[in-house]
């Protein structure tokens, strides 16, 4: 019921995930990053402990191969219905358990994970992987592939949620956009938001860590 991109920058040292589903709120409960660390998506029959989990052991200096089996381990009998992607400062990989939804899987690059279940087809994953190759900073790469795997047939049944998160220097998000329930065209919303947000965003940061220096937006009672 989920597809979703797990990724860094290697240019910027931006770690970040974009997911999408059937089901709701799928960003809330899948999509996992932190600054200098890396970024994990816990999906299919999602268990959220894993996404944290993964990024301590990530943090602890084990690269992702390691923190997959990890996980792995810990999910014990129930690791048949989890899928996981974990992507390190310096390494990928992931995991699709044997009781995955429908047509399901990984692909893995050099800086990225593309996964998967309750696919169309076998195109979404490699098309997602070819939209994040292009150039632009990381968010925007992510949206890409996000719409290429819709555009590729995305999952089979329709789908109703998304999001969008990186992290960058800071220890909260740059990026964490959420569209947690749509009738029709999340990920079209999604882009939307993503619009609004993108010229923006590090002025919220420049206004958490200087706010002398941060501009004013022209709202009442901002001079």
């Amino acid at each position: 019921m989920t597809f979703s991109i797990t990724a860094r920058c290697a240019e910027t040292g931006q770690f970040g995930v974009a997911i999408a589903s059937s089901s709701p709120a799928v960003a809330a409960r899948c999509a996992h990053a932190r600054a200098r660390v890396g970024a994990v998506a816990s999906q299919n029959v999602t268990d959220p402990r894993l996404g944290p989990r993964g990024l301590d052991l990530l943090g602890g200096g084990l690269g992702a191969e390691a923190v997959v089996a990890e996980l792995q381990s810990a999910a014990g009998e129930h690791a048949a219905w989890r899928q996981v992607a974990v992507v390190g400062a310096a390494s990928v990989a992931a995991f699709s358990g044997a009781r995955a939804l429908g047509r399901n899987g990984h692909v893995l690059a050099a800086d990225a994970v593309a996964a998967g279940n309750m696919l169309a087809n076998d195109t979404v994953l490699p098309a997602m992987l070819a939209a994040f190759a292009g150039a632009g900073e990381l968010g925007e790469r992510l949206l890409r592939a996000l719409e290429a795997g819709l555009a590729a047939g995305g999952e089979a049944g329709p789908v109703h949620s998304a999001g969008l998160l990186v992290v960058d220097a800071q220890p909260w998000p740059l990026v964490d956009l959420r569209v947690d329930w749509a009738d029709a065209a999340p990920i079209a919303q999604l882009r939307a938001l993503w619009t609004l947000w993108q010229p923006q965003m590090h002025d919220y940061v420049t206004r958490a860590l200087n706010p002398a220096g941060a501009p004013s937006y022209g709202v009442p009672g901002d001079p």
